[in-house]
């Protein structure tokens, strides 16, 4: 079996790990989930069970993360489902209306089953994480740079 095969594992994937993964590529910006997938060589032998599709979810909010649910508007999503030759089945829900994001993030959600698992989360799962939390970080950073903090002084006027 070459290294782009894969065989299915016993094991099945933990659900928050799984959820982790998912989400990571569902976020990622799809030029760059393009070029490491390119760069990761994979070309796994699969089966498409649900064509990629465009289509919108709506997005729900809270006022003040706590507050009573409102519709805060649509978002694009595109959703792909595959099933290696070996049998796992893989998902994928991505933002925005590329396809082959889709198409290959449920790859990568498939091969996160298999054996290969290892080489796919350093070759693809790591760096998108690594960006993502740098993103953060980031503009965690500018927020705290306009941060102004209100105090009030006495006047001495007892």
């Amino acid at each position: 079996m070459s290294d782009t095969q894969a065989r299915p594992s016993n094991n099945i994937p933990d659900t928050d790990a799984r959820k982790a993964w998912l989400s990571t590529l569902a976020k990622a910006p799809s030029e760059r989930v393009l070029q490491l997938w390119a760069k990761a060589g994979l070309s796994p032998d699969h089966d498409i069970l649900r064509s990629p599709e465009i289509g919108a979810v709506m997005v729900r909010g809270r006022a003040g993360a706590t507050g009573s649910p409102f519709n805060l508007g649509e978002m694009s999503v595109t959703r792909c489902s595959v099933r290696l030759r070996e049998g796992c089945v893989g998902h994928g829900y991505v933002q925005g209306r590329s396809k082959e994001h889709a198409r290959i993030a449920a790859l990568v959600d498939a091969l996160m089953q298999t054996p290969l698992a290892p080489k796919v989360r350093v070759q693809m799962l790591q760096p998108l994480q690594k960006e993502a939390r740098d993103a953060a970080t980031s503009r965690q950073k500018k927020a705290a740079a306009t941060k102004v903090e209100f105090f009030t002084m006495a006047r001495g006027e007892d």
